[in-house]
């Protein structure tokens, strides 16, 4: 079957000029004339002129497009699927706009007005989950999902514990370390339990001063609350430890405390890529955890072993920490192949 070329270029969108232009400069040649001179397209020329609208969504300049037709092995099926991956991220993005858009209409039905600034926050926030996590991720992130509206039970934990920052209360304070471990218990759970997306969000956090000032959390909130969640660790590890070993512990503890996520993070990436407890990999990871173990347990054997006791002993210790029976199981026999188990 031919078409003439104001076939495909209704259905294409296009103009017959446009098609024209593209004949001139070889981009689609018709495949065959009419006895009056008309082009006519056949199937082939149908399908390469999907090819370069494909590719023209895709930002590629015309001259791009003709190098990349002209390349030996440029498969249809590569472009389509190029092309269902960019439809399911705009769908998705698409999705995402709708349930923030269902929360303002919320708002509107109960007589209420929202500020551009709502709407603004709205656009702003999907930009910036985009950056840092995929679209599985956001999918598995309770706290992405939740985003679109205020959370009563997070801007409650977060003005006390501002309000016991601001009187100027420690974080080593009975108070300071209960607000703490809710807020450790709630991340934990907001993130899925996943080392991976607490790790992406302190970095977006890090590097987004309007989330700061959106979720109210700005870095010196959150040190405060890791100090006093650290000191609920720091208490517990003190009944296992000689005066000078808590000396130290206590020096050390909190100044390497933020590249534990990124750690955990790796491990878990490792496990679930089916990677060996035995293998060069693992040993890496295992050397990494155990650098970071000797930051603040020392380097003697014996006052390693009081940690591993009281880890082993201690369930709390492990609460609010993102490692699980499953992770740690696998840096212990990842231990055992550098020849220092912990």
């Amino acid at each position: 079957m031919l078409l003439k070329v104001g076939e495909p270029a209704k259905r294409s969108g296009l103009t017959v000029r446009t098609l024209h232009h593209y004949d001139a400069i070889g981009l689609l040649t018709a495949s065959a004339r009419a006895e009056n001179g008309y082009r006519l397209y056949d199937r082939n020329d149908v399908a390469r002129l999907h090819q370069i609208q494909a590719l023209r969504r895709f930002g590629l300049a015309l001259a791009e497009i003709h190098t990349c037709l002209t390349q030996p092995e440029t498969p249809l099926v590569s472009i389509v699927a190029r092309q269902i991956a960019m439809l399911d991220s705009q769908i998705a993005q698409a999705k995402r706009l709708r349930e923030r858009l269902v929360d303002l209409h919320g708002v509107l039905l109960d007589g209420k007005e929202p500020e551009l600034t709502d709407w603004l926050i709205t656009l702003e926030l999907m930009t910036m989950y985009d950056k840092y996590f995929s679209e599985d991720e956001l999918a598995r992130m309770p706290m992405y999902r939740n985003s679109q509206t205020p959370n009563p039970e997070w801007t409650e934990l977060i003005g006390q514990v501002r309000t016991l920052m601001d009187s100027g209360a420690p974080p080593e304070g009975d108070e300071a370390r209960a607000l703490s471990m809710r807020w450790m218990t709630m991340l934990v759970r907001d993130t899925n339990g996943d080392a991976r997306l607490l790790a992406k969000l302190n970095l977006m956090h890090d590097n987004e001063p309007s989330m700061q000032t959106h979720v109210g959390i700005s870095t010196q909130l959150r040190d405060y609350a890791l100090r006093a969640f650290s000191e609920t660790k720091l208490l517990i590890y003190e009944k296992y430890l000689s005066p000078e070993e808590i000396r130290f512990m206590r020096a050390n503890y909190g100044k390497r405390a933020m590249e534990w996520p990124q750690l955990m993070a790796d491990v878990r990436d490792a496990i679930d890529a089916g990677v060996g407890p035995q293998t060069s990999r693992a040993r890496e990871l295992a050397l990494r955890w155990l650098e970071l173990f000797r930051s603040y347990a020392g380097d003697d054997p014996r006052t390693q072993a009081k940690f591993r006791h009281a880890l082993q002993t201690e369930p709390e210790l492990i609460a609010g920490t993102w490692a699980d029976e499953t992770l740690l199981a696998f840096i212990r026999e990842a231990m055992a192949n550098v020849a220092q188990p912990l």
